[in-house]
């Protein structure tokens, strides 16, 4: 399946070649061009208007398309679905026909003449760091969920006029302006490079708190929408810190911009990396205590992406296919490594203790081997099943698959210690990401395949890594740990041990108590009992959650109970018979006196 979704790829690259030789042929020779005006009339109804002014388009027909996913969020998030009132006129405001011919195209039949103006409508009510959003107090736009292409001409460059609502004060993006201030007819005009670049840089539009600094050489700008508990210069200093750690492990930042879009709201839902920017969406109360951290850390995760994943990438995500998923195997690395540097910057950087940051990993460590899909779904799998299972989980999804961003970090963790003992303290994997960077991004300016990779690391470690691979990558072994962080002074020592167990996770809402998951394997998957089920009593008493859970850790293996449950409003008495289970743990023993010099080098590298 990855060598005909490589072959694929292959061919899809080709196609969209010949669409930028042709659209730059047709550009140069009869001087095509592109323009979006992106207007917001009325907020409060949550829509936006897009034109799309079309010049020398000298054909019979056009078709417009809208992506069904965003880059950098594997799911198809069919972006089709808000587009409202699409429709086309000539350059004499003429109309012409428009007809959708399949999920997320649209085809428009010219009549003489070259010039079209595609006008149509986009419902934006929902505030995730990739999906768009208006409303009264601001707007958001994540361009694959708001910008229409036009078919085979991804590689034009064109203009966006932005008309912001009377009473939107600033607009926060990483385009760049085609001039400065505002034009006689109230618009701010940016221009792009191609279309995957309009995609690339989001748009907040409204009155947010706008600040900058410099970091690495580089101007960082900042715009926050909402209140939050933030303190300006805490956030400049900061900041500051996570860029500079991360850009000392490449020793390169190839931004001249680079552009933050941090929310503050009541639930935060992470970030999304960018070529030369990012959107944050953080709990508006996030910015003190440990909490902090946290955000520290997501500035770090997705400030290391500018590199791992956007410039280091597997070839299948570059150039972009927005019409259909885009498979890799290798989110992984792309996810996984990042989610380990993560952490491994704030300590680089002097937020962590060598303790606090292996309490982290370790932490990390015991939840992928302590998660029953961990035996079920090797890592490979994980990556390449991103669209149908991590972003669509349900309640057998703790006993089948394992995340990706997880289990990356700990594979990230035992490939830096091999080279650490390889290199004996020389080289760590800083240097094989540098080397990866330098190699593919740089030099070839592409990305590479599954095995491209893996030939690449076998390379910088000199020795064969399919026993690695077929266990650790594509396969589900349970590492010894001690074999890869023993000799780098951290001692590992496997502690799992077998204890009775129920196997049954449980939830309250409404005053019920519900069964919220079920183990796999374990005495409630034996005896019957279902997701959603309500518990009403136990051994003849009645129940309620606090009560179950104080219960239940008072039990022996071959115990039995006999739960009352109520299952689609019918009453049913399921006995359980208490089974044992031995959830796998590692504990770890440090001592920052005996930590040798290869630990020294893992852990105080930057200090």
């Amino acid at each position: 399946m990855q060598i005909l979704s490589l072959i694929e790829n292959y061919k899809f690259m080709l196609k969209y070649t010949v669409c930028l030789v042709l659209s730059a042929l047709t550009f140069y020779g009869f001087g095509q061009e592109i323009k979006y005006n992106l207007k917001m009339n009325k907020p409060q109804n949550h829509y936006f208007q897009v034109e799309m002014e079309l010049k020398g388009f000298d054909q019979e027909e056009v078709l417009v398309k809208m992506p069904i996913w965003a880059p950098g969020s594997y799911l198809a998030r069919e972006f089709a679905k808000n587009v409202d009132l699409v429709n086309a006129t000539d350059e004499k405001g003429k109309d012409l026909e428009v007809k959708k011919i399949d999920k997320n195209t649209w085809r428009i039949i010219k009549a003489k003449g070259a010039d079209i103006k595609v006008s149509y409508e986009v419902y934006a009510f929902e505030l995730t760091v990739r999906t768009c959003f208006l409303d009264l107090t601001h707007g958001f736009v994540s361009g694959s969920g708001m910008f229409m292409r036009v078919d085979g001409h991804e590689a034009l460059s064109g203009e966006l006029d932005i008309y912001p609502y009377a009473g939107f004060s600033r607009i926060t993006t990483a385009l760049k302006r085609k001039s400065e201030g505002v034009t006689g007819d109230g618009a701010q005009s940016f221009i792009f490079d191609n279309y995957d670049q309009l995609l690339d840089c989001p748009i907040e539009i409204g009155n947010q708190i706008e600040f900058s600094f410099m970091a690495a050489d580089v101007k960082h700008n900042v715009g926050i929408y909402g209140s939050g508990n933030y303190d300006i210069a805490s956030l400049k200093k900061d900041m500051k810190r996570i860029v500079e750690a991360a850009t000392n492990v490449f020793g390169d930042n190839p931004n001249d911009d680079y552009t933050f879009i941090i929310h503050c709201v009541e639930n935060g839902q992470g970030g999304l990396e960018h070529m030369n920017s990012t959107t944050l969406s953080v709990n508006r109360f996030t910015f003190d205590g440990s909490a902090y951290l946290g955000f520290l850390s997501l500035v770090a995760h997705e400030y290391f992406h500018l590199w791992n994943v956007k410039r280091i990438r597997p070839i299948e995500l570059g150039p972009f296919n927005y019409d259909q998923e885009n498979y890799t195997s290798l989110l992984w690395v792309m996810e996984g490594f990042t989610s380990y540097y993560d952490e491994l910057l704030l300590l680089r950087a002097g937020y962590y203790s060598e303790a606090d940051y292996l309490r982290k990993l370790f932490g990390t460590l015991n939840y992928v081997e302590g998660s029953v899909g961990a035996r079920v779904q090797p890592v490979a799998h994980a990556s390449f099943d991103a669209w149908i299972k991590a972003y669509r989980p349900n309640e057998n999804s703790r006993n089948t698959t394992i995340s990706y961003y997880s289990k990356g970090t700990v594979i990230a963790a035992m490939l830096d210690a091999k080279i650490i003992k390889k290199y004996k303290g020389k080289k760590s994997l800083d240097d094989f990401m540098q080397k990866i960077y330098a190699d593919y991004y740089v030099k070839k300016h592409r990305g590479f395949s599954e095995d491209e990779f893996k030939a690449e690391l076998e390379r910088f470690l000199k020795e064969d890594l399919d026993g690695f691979y077929e266990k650790y990558i594509n396969g589900t072994v349970m590492p010894n740990y001690n074999d890869f962080f023993g000799e780098l002074g951290v001692p590992v020592e496997y502690v799992g041990k077998s204890k009775p167990s129920v196997g049954v996770t449980l939830g309250q809402s409404g005053g019920k108590t519900f069964v919220k998951g079920i183990r796999s394997g374990s005495a409630a998957e034996d005896a019957g009992l279902s997701v959603n089920d309500e518990i009403i009593g136990c051994n003849g008493l009645r129940a309620d959650k606090k009560s179950l859970e104080d219960f239940f850790v008072t039990l022996n293996v071959g115990d039995e109970i006999q739960l009352l449950i109520s299952r689609d409003q019918e009453l049913y008495s399921i006995a359980v018979t208490v089974t044992p289970y031995e959830k796998p743990r590692f504990k770890y023993t440090y001592d920052a006196a005996d930590l040798n010099k290869l630990g020294e080098f893992w852990l105080r590298k930057d200090n």
